[in-house]
């Protein structure tokens, strides 16, 4: 038997076959929120259109004010959506608010509260007055033509803000990975179920699921299947109709009597890349591929499809999406005594007890068995032993793998 793959070698192995999607499809402004910009986006306008007022005040010609308690005479209004049709002469001054266009031979604003109020419709400076004080000149802000936002940017709302004010109201943007997920086993019963004396509630497609959404992809889920060959090569066939990016099986990926993944993938045409990975919890992880569709296929233990998923499906959306792969791990120290390790990684769940000059003190729990969820949910991260690792004194330093953002 080959020996078990470590974890770095089948992560660079996973991605290193991956390829990112390249469809390219038209969402509306409204839809774009996390989405991944497949174009240059180019301003279709120049912003601001035109010299603005940043302030609410008066406009006028700094000549007209050479010292504080120049009068002039106000000939008018100017107010954003609204400008002043004429020109400002010698002596005159117009009055304007924020965001209104900047009257014809202005070329300064005098703040309202620098101005003190006249009879006869005339104002007194009651401060200097300079030249393009309190204007926004046209095209501060961007011009016509103007790359604006690259392809590849994550759009946020700042992004998001500025297409539209750059008079776009779709924007081209990489398709989302389409994700099948598919669990098997006769064992299996959706949640609000019935199950009977020897079956258990299916959890993991929804742990999953909600995970590779939050990495940005679209989910295609077929279900549970029982362990049948036949209806589980049916499913995978569903998969591949869909086109899907990647096809993620839960349960079945072992060789034993009544695990019939690895089989049915590889009669549908699977291409077998590795399985069995040096790693606690989470060793019999299948990875390959249908054609075009990659195959990841996670044990059906709960927490270690959840820290297989992390591990390997997590980045892997990433780069098919076009993000940059997040890091999840730092540096903690630990606050109890960590044994020695094994030939396998170990992936311990802890969560943070404290902070310390800024680095957190976790503590692993007590019991790691991998069937429990709920110690799993209580976690803020996975401190990670490498094989071999030797015992760790308590304020040790330690690599950690967040859970949480």
């Amino acid at each position: 038997m080959k020996p078990l793959l470590p974890v770095a070698e089948a992560q660079a192995r996973l991605l290193g076959a991956a390829t990112p999607v390249t469809a390219i499809e038209l969402v509306a402004l409204a839809d774009a929120d996390q989405r991944v910009l497949a174009r240059d986006l180019h301003a279709r306008l120049t912003q601001p259109p035109f010299d603005a007022s940043a302030m609410d005040g008066y406009a006028l010609r700094a000549a007209d004010a050479p010292q504080i308690g120049s009068t002039l005479t106000v000939i008018g209004t100017a107010a954003a959506g609204h400008a002043f049709s004429g020109t400002v002469g010698t002596g005159q001054a117009v009055r304007i608010f924020t965001g209104a266009p900047l009257p014809e031979g202005a070329d300064a604003v005098l703040i309202q509260e620098d101005a003190e109020l006249l009879d006869a419709g005339k104002i007194r400076t009651t401060f200097d007055v300079t030249a393009g004080r309190h204007i926004r000149p046209r095209g501060q802000d961007f011009l016509e033509g103007e790359a604006v936002l690259k392809a590849g940017t994550e759009l946020a709302f700042t992004d998001i803000t500025v297409a539209a004010a750059m008079n776009h109201a779709e924007l081209a943007v990489y398709r989302k990975p389409l994700i099948a997920i598919l669990a098997t086993g006769d064992e299996l019963v959706p949640p609000g179920g019935a199950p009977n004396s020897a079956q258990i509630i299916a959890s993991n497609t929804f742990g999953v699921s909600a995970l590779a959404r939050r990495a940005g992809a679209d989910i295609l889920d077929l279900g549970i299947v029982p362990d049948d060959a036949t209806l589980i090569r049916a499913a995978i066939d569903k998969a591949v109709t869909a086109r899907a990016d990647v096809l993620v099986t839960l349960g079945g990926a072992s060789v034993g009597d009544h695990d019939l993944v690895q089989a049915a993938l590889k009669a549908q045409g699977m291409v077998l890349d590795f399985w069995r990975i040096a790693m606690r919890p989470g060793k019999p992880l299948i990875v390959g591929s249908i054609g075009e569709m990659q195959v990841l296929g996670l044990p059906g233990n709960p927490v270690a499809s959840l820290v297989c998923s992390l591990l390997f499906l997590e980045p892997l959306i990433q780069k098919l999406s076009h993000r940059p792969i997040a890091p999840r791990e730092t540096i903690a120290r630990t606050a109890t005594t960590l044994k020695a390790n094994d030939i396998r990684q170990d992936y311990l769940r802890a969560r943070i007890i404290a902070h310390e000059n800024g680095q957190p003190i976790v503590e692993a729990f007590t019991k790691q068995d991998s069937a429990m969820m709920k110690i799993m949910a209580q976690s803020d991260c996975l401190i990670v032993r490498a094989p071999f690792a030797e015992e760790l004194e308590a304020g040790g330093e330690c690599v950690v793998v967040r859970l949480r953002a």
